[in-house]
C-alpha cells in the first residue's frame, strides 16, 4: 500500500489530510516538527511527503535537504502560506516534486500525488532494468548505464507517455534517431515508425514526400499520394536534419503532427 507522511506545524491539516489520504487508500503517517518528521520517515520509508516550509524547530528546506539525502527518489510536494516566487524557485532546485500554495486544495494536492505516484513508478522500472546484473541497460543498440544515461531514460521514459513532438539535439553519430525509435517503442500504441532524411531530398520533392499529392495536382502526378504523415496516422514521424526545411515547411509539419495526432521526432544538431 502506498504510504505518505504529512509533516506540518498545523494539527488542523494533519488531521484532514490523514482522514482524507486514509478514505483515498493510502497509508498516512502525520508529524508536526522537522525532527519528529525525519525519524518517521526514516521508520516508514514512505512514497511520497506532503512538506510544510515552515517549522517550529528547522526549516522545512533542511528537512527536504535531509529527507533527499535519506532517499534522492522520494517525492516531496512542499506546502506554504507564503506566495513568494524565491521560496518556490528554492523548493524546487532542492529537489521538491511540486509546490502548492495554502490554503490546500484537495483536487491539487490529489493530482499532484498522483503525478508523483506515476513518475516514482517509471523511474523504478528505469532502475529496475539498469540495475539488472551483468549488463547495462539495453533498447536495441542504445547502451549506458551512466548518470546521464540514467537522465535520458527518465526523460524517454516521461515523453513516450504523451503525444508530443520532441525535439532531438546532439552531434552527428551520437544516436538521435535510435532514442527516436525508443521513444516510438515505449508508447503504448502499435503504429507505424516513418523516418525521413531531410537534407536527401530536395524542398520541392520534400513537400509532397511529406503531406502527400492528389492525382493531376502537377506535372507528373498521375496517381495519388499518401504523404508520410499521413501514412503514420496515430503513429511517429522522425524527421532527420529539419533545420535543413523552410520554415514555412516546418510550420506545416507542426500542424499536420496535430492533425494526425502523431508523435513526432525531430532531430537537428544532436542529443541534448
Amino acid at each position: 500500500m502506498t504510504k505518505i507522511l504529512v509533516i506540518d506545524d498545523d494539527l488542523s491539516i494533519c488531521e484532514t489530510l490523514e482522514m482524507y489520504l486514509t478514505e483515498e487508500g493510502y497509508t498516512v503517517y502525520t508529524a508536526n516538527t522537522g525532527t519528529d518528521g525525519l525519524n518517521k520517515f526514516v521508520e516508514n520509508n514512505p512514497d511520497v511527503v506532503i512538506l510544510d516550509i515552515r517549522l517550529p524547530d528547522i526549516s522545512g528546506f533542511m528537512v527536504l535537504e535531509d529527507l533527499r539525502e535519506e532517499n534522492e527518489n522520494v517525492k516531496v510536494i512542499m506546502i506554504t502560506a507564503h506566495h513568494d516566487m524565491e521560496s518556490t524557485i528554492n523548493a524546487m532546485k532542492g529537489g521538491a516534486f511540486d509546490y502548492i500554495h495554502k490554503p490546500i486544495h484537495i483536487d491539487e494536492l490529489d493530482m499532484a500525488i498522483k503525478k508523483a505516484l506515476k513518475t516514482q513508478e517509471m523511474e523504478k522500472k528505469i532502475d529496475g532494468l539498469l540495475m539488472e546484473p551483468s549488463r547495462s541497460f539495453k533498447v536495441g543498440d542504445i547502451i549506458g548505464s551512466g548518470r546521464e544515461m540514467r537522465e535520458i531514460f527518465k526523460t524517454i521514459g516521461v515523453v513516450s507517455q504523451s503525444r508530443t513532438t520532441v525535439l532531438i539535439q546532439g552531434e552527428s553519430g551520437t544516436g538521435k534517431e535510435l532514442i527516436a525509435k525508443v521513444i516510438h517503442h515505449n508508447t503504448s500504441l502499435n503504429e507505424p515508425y516513418i523516418a525521413v532524411n531531410c537534407s536527401a531530398i530536395v524542398e520541392t520533392l520534400l513537400e509532397s514526400e511529406l503531406f502527400g499529392h492528389e492525382k493531376g495536382s502537377f506535372t507528373g502526378a498521375v496517381n495519388r499520394k499518401l504523404g508520410k504523415f499521413e501514412l503514420a496516422r496515430y503513429g511517429t514521424v522522425f524527421l532527420d536534419e529539419i533545420s535543413e526545411m523552410s520554415l514555412n515547411l516546418q510550420a506545416s509539419c507542426s500542424v499536420s503532427c496535430r492533425k494526425w495526432n502523431l508523435s513526432g521526432s525531430g532531430a537537428k544538431i544532436g542529443l541534448k
